[in-house]
């Protein structure tokens, strides 16, 4: 899969350096993988939630962390919409961001 950008992943790891590891983690998984469907994605992360409107949430570092993308199957392309603390996610409206 393509993902963009990883500036935003890089940004944030620096403000909470505990989740440097966690998203190279996911970083390096994700880019390796050919999903076709949510089906196939959450063979990979069963903990990932579909939230609607091609946006789908994945628990990062023990769901200390939320990161809400916008994939395109068909396109194998994953935009990073959101990555924030599960209080910061409360706070946004993940099918619409």
């Amino acid at each position: 899969m393509v993902i963009i950008t990883k500036t935003i992943l890089r940004q944030f790891a620096d403000r909470h350096p505990d989740a440097v590891q966690p998203l190279n983690h996911w970083y390096d998984i994700v880019r390796k993988c050919d999903w076709h469907s949510f089906s196939e994605m959450r063979t990979t992360f069963n903990s990932v939630d579909a939230v609607g409107n091609d946006r789908y949430v994945f628990n990062i570092k023990g769901n200390s962390y939320r990161l809400v993308t916008m994939i395109h199957f068909a396109k194998r392309t994953i935009y990073i919409r959101f990555i924030g603390t599960h209080t910061e996610y409360e706070k946004v409206d993940c099918a619409n961001i």
